[in-house]
């Protein structure tokens, strides 16, 4: 079902029901739908021209609230109808929202102004404030077009200018229809989501719940122990966040509430699952692969045993293959790049692409990922293509590396690059965060050797008290290697 006609059934049927908690802010169904109501409206009048950059028959808004108790209604205001939404970050520097402003030449911008929005119109200059609506007094919601735009989001950006992905409303609701069922979200799982709500996997959580009635919980910025607070409190069922926030959780006391956990955004480790099942006696654990690009891709089932690359079977409705250099499908244990056939590919890049990223052969898409298919149809990540280093006549992946360090239980985090070197051509390097202070390289070595064999082991390593993070959990590449390059005093040279 489209999110607007749910969301105005909901309304209609149960009015005050919780359907938005953020950090004791409560939204309920009955205010929700009345205040994207009254944006829709003031949407429409002020974004009346017709001068999209996306064509004239949409208008598109821009919203840069970040994870505003609002959010939720001015999203469901700005992809309804002829309404497409663009999600910016505001946690990016001013200097890139700009660029990615004058990029996508918004028809509006909305931001946060306490606890209402404002809606600016940035060509004319004028603006206005919507607050909380308790009434709804504005037309309701109506359904968009299945192949129109309705959404735009941005990859995540570690190591340049976020790239803008244009979506149309059937590949989401295709999706939105297969993950209901198969993941049994229902009017009852109420669902905690601390990510940011500007990127995918907290902004697919929250219509998820949106969709089938339930509540959603999240926060403007995630602190382990008011998350654990806020879980207990609400008796939370489920969990939808990157492995990160998971670990931060688990260094707490038992949730026996939670039903089900969804990780995204990077592989848990062995010791992961096992500390995800002592905080986390009752919940279902599950990995997904996914892009941003392509939508779900491969999802495990809870009895699937840990694993540092093997990322489960093709989610319902996707088939995997797996292809040389030439198109050719390769045999089973075979490495070569991903492709999938689905119908949750998005709709492209908006303007000229940059070379890298979604591309398009036939029915087939792929965004360059490498792995390999075992025989009963489990794939395997081993890295993104132009990622290989390639050392001493070596093919190494540097994920395959990570996540070999991060199943180590005194590692925390680790980021692994390859380095420019005069006799090998690249020589792999690492930055870890330790779990605890201490570590040597003797300890590390020792612990790799039963993991990886020698020409796979970081030659240099360097130790990092607090990895820097994108808004969306992920380690920031760019700054790591920045870091590195200039022998920077937030590093600690392990060897």
């Amino acid at each position: 079902m489209p999110l607007s006609g749910a969301l105005e059934r909901h309304a209609a049927q149960n009015p005050e029901n919780p359907a938005v908690q953020m950090e004791g802010r409560v939204l309920s169904y009955g205010a929700l739908v009345a205040t994207a109501r009254r944006l829709h409206a003031t949407f429409s009048a002020m974004a009346s021209d017709g001068r999209s950059s996306i064509g004239p028959e949409s208008g598109l808004i821009a919203i840069i609230a970040g994870n505003h108790a609002l959010f939720p209604a001015a999203f469901a205001a700005a992809t309804s109808g002829q309404m497409c939404a663009a999600l910016i970050d505001p946690h990016l520097p001013e200097a890139t929202r700009q660029r990615l402003l004058d990029k996508i030449d918004p028809d509006l911008i909305v931001t946060a102004e306490g606890d209402a929005l404002r809606v600016i119109d940035p060509r004319r200059g004028v603006a206005e404030i919507i607050a909380e609506q308790a009434e709804a007094t504005d037309p309701a919601l109506t359904e968009g077009l299945a192949d129109a735009p309705f959404l735009i989001v941005f990859t995540s950006g570690t190591t340049a200018d976020p790239k803008p992905i244009i979506r149309d409303r059937r590949s989401w609701r295709i999706s939105l229809a297969t993950g209901a069922t198969f993941f049994g979200i229902t009017a009852q799982t109420s669902t905690y989501a601390p990510g940011p709500l500007a990127h995918g996997l907290a902004l697919y959580a929250m219509t998820e719940c949106l969709l089938a009635g339930a509540a959603f919980h999240s926060t403007r910025h995630f602190d382990a122990h008011a998350a654990q607070e806020a879980i207990r409190q609400h008796a939370v069922q489920r969990l939808v966040l990157v492995p990160t926030m998971l670990r931060r959780l688990c260094e707490g006391a038992q949730l026996n509430d939670v039903a089900a956990i969804t990780v995204a955004g990077a592989k848990l480790t062995a010791s992961d699952h096992a500390l995800c099942g002592s905080h986390f006696p009752g919940a279902a654990l599950r990995e997904y692969y996914g892009a941003s690009e392509l939508g779900f891709i491969t999802v495990t089932a809870p009895s699937d045993a840990a694993s540092s690359t093997a990322v489960g079977k093709a989610f319902p409705g996707v088939a995997i293959s797996v292809l040389d250099a030439a198109g050719h499908p390769l045999p089973t244990g075979e490495t070569g790049t991903v492709f999938v056939e689905s119908p949750l590919i998005a709709t492209g890049y908006l303007g000229a692409g940059d070379g890298a990223g979604l591309a398009r052969f036939g029915a087939l898409a792929t965004v360059g990922d490498l792995g390999f298919l075992e025989a009963d149809g489990t794939l395997h990540l081993l890295g993104r293509a132009g990622g290989m280093v390639l050392s001493g006549g070596n093919n190494i992946y540097p994920s395959e590396v990570e996540a070999a360090l991060q199943s180590l239980p005194f590692v925390r985090a680790a980021h692994v690059f390859g380095r420019d070197h005069a006799d090998l051509g690249s020589e792999l390097v690492a930055v870890i965060e330790p779990a605890a202070p201490g570590l040597t390289a003797e300890a590390l070595t020792t612990a790799l050797a039963d993991l990886l064999p020698r020409y796979k082991q970081p030659r240099r390593l360097w130790l990092c008290a607090k990895m820097p993070t994108t808004p969306s959990g992920k380690v920031a590449a760019k700054t790591v290697r920045q870091w590195v390059a200039e022998e920077s005093d937030v590093l600690e040279p392990l060897r």
